[in-house]
């Protein structure tokens, strides 16, 4: 894509990923890409604020060098130092010698240990303002959002934030980058709440000091380091990020996420049968088969929804693998506080739940149900496992009057 001008001598000129598979080389993006947003404010100071990938950098310059010589760039500010911001700096650095680099404290440490780059490096602080002729940039420092470098810079004179990762979501640019032009907004929100819990949703108290932080800040256009740029309703993705975040502590919706793994299908007969008493219920369910859906797509579910239904075998008097992964990757992003009850096959021995306690004991889930069956699941099984169902998703529903 060419360069989009956002507001006067402010352009996008960010780049499109849809070749990569997995972003952070764990979540897939596969079908959905990504962008890499990157900005020019062109004053007499030049500025850059944040960067791109090392990939595509023939596409990325030329852009640069559509609006202003590349080698006459003043700053560069980086707001983060993860490669997918930073991996093309030391070819800029090879065409513009002389820019200066800015960013935390932290972020010149980095940036000697990630790229040896240790000259014309400026430490900005909490507060501090640049000017760079007719437009004025001013830095606040929002560490562990999400590393502990990162910071936010706001354009003073017309009002621009660019947060970095903050605000971003999965989602290549289809030819509109504002959120004003696009015409299918319900993708990139769901991909924003896909991104959210994948990489921010572990620094929620940090999501919501940002958003304290920046209360009083008059904000007209939002410019993340990745996904739409927001400038008709900037509030939208603050909005958005903040409900998010506040579902770390608990205040989330009465539904219910299922999943579910199945070596020979029994467990999975089991689980249209417990399916079947939720609905029953009038409460929401999602259904993901563990061992068939990337963790990716099942975390925002299971972030959003007050009910966790786990549906495993037992495997070698142990949780089924598929469905032990899952619940691994949820301990990992400290996923606390859920309603759950557990329903599975085994066959000689039991040894699932012992498995799934361990897990999310830690996490102060409270399990209120379990139900085992031996073998092929029999009509009476199947039965009572439709009530299991109902009376988890009871349990759920009532929780919300």
């Amino acid at each position: 894509m060419p360069a989009v001008e956002i507001k006067p001598d402010v352009y996008w000129i960010g780049v499109n990923d849809r070749t990569t598979d997995l972003f952070e080389g764990l979540w897939p993006i596969t079908n959905e890409g990504v962008s890499y947003n990157s900005y020019l404010i062109d004053d007499e100071k030049k500025a850059i604020i944040d960067l791109t990938k090392s990939f595509k950098g023939d596409e990325y310059l030329n852009q640069i060098d559509e609006l202003i010589d590349i080698s006459k760039v003043d700053y560069v500010v980086v707001n983060h130092m993860e490669p997918d911001h930073s991996g093309i700096l030391r070819t800029l650095k090879r065409i513009a010698p002389q820019v200066t680099l800015l960013g935390s404290a932290k972020t010149k440490e980095m940036l000697e240990s990630f790229f040896s780059i240790k000259e014309n490096v400026r430490v900005v602080n909490d507060g501090d303002t640049l000017s760079l002729g007719k437009r004025t940039l001013k830095f606040f420092s929002t560490p562990f959002l999400h590393w502990p470098e990162t910071m936010m810079t706001y354009e003073v004179s017309q009002r621009i934030l660019f947060p970095c990762d903050a605000f971003g979501g999965y989602g290549a640019i289809r030819g509109a980058i504002f959120d004003d032009q696009c015409r299918d907004f319900e993708f990139y929100e769901r991909e924003a709440l896909r991104y959210y819990v994948n990489i921010v949703a572990n620094f929620s108290a940090r999501v919501l000091g940002a958003i304290e932080k920046l209360a009083g800040l008059p904000v007209d256009v939002i410019a993340p380091s990745h996904g739409l740029i927001w400038r008709k309703n900037p509030s939208r993705i603050v909005e958005l990020y903040k409900k998010w975040a506040e579902y770390a502590k608990g205040q989330t919706e009465p539904a219910v996420t299922l999943v579910y793994g199945s070596m020979y299908g029994y467990t999975e007969l089991m689980m249209n049968a417990v399916a079947q008493g939720i609905s029953q219920a009038d409460v929401p369910l999602e259904i993901f088969d563990a061992a068939r859906t990337h963790v990716s797509y099942i975390l925002p579910s299971l972030w959003t929804k007050r009910g966790m239904m786990i549906g495993a075998p037992t495997y070698e008097v142990s949780l089924f693998p598929p469905v032990e992964d899952v619940l691994r990757m949820v301990a990992h992003k400290n996923i606390k506080n859920k309603k759950a009850a557990y329903f599975g096959s085994f066959g000689w021995s039991g040894g699932a739940r012992r498995g799934l306690e361990k897990i999310v004991e830690p996490l102060k889930w409270d399990l209120v149900d379990v139900f085992e069956f031996r073998g092929y699941p029999k009509k009476e099984d199947l039965k009572k496992g439709e009530e299991f169902g109902r009376k988890f998703a009871e349990s759920i529903k009532k929780e919300s009057f």
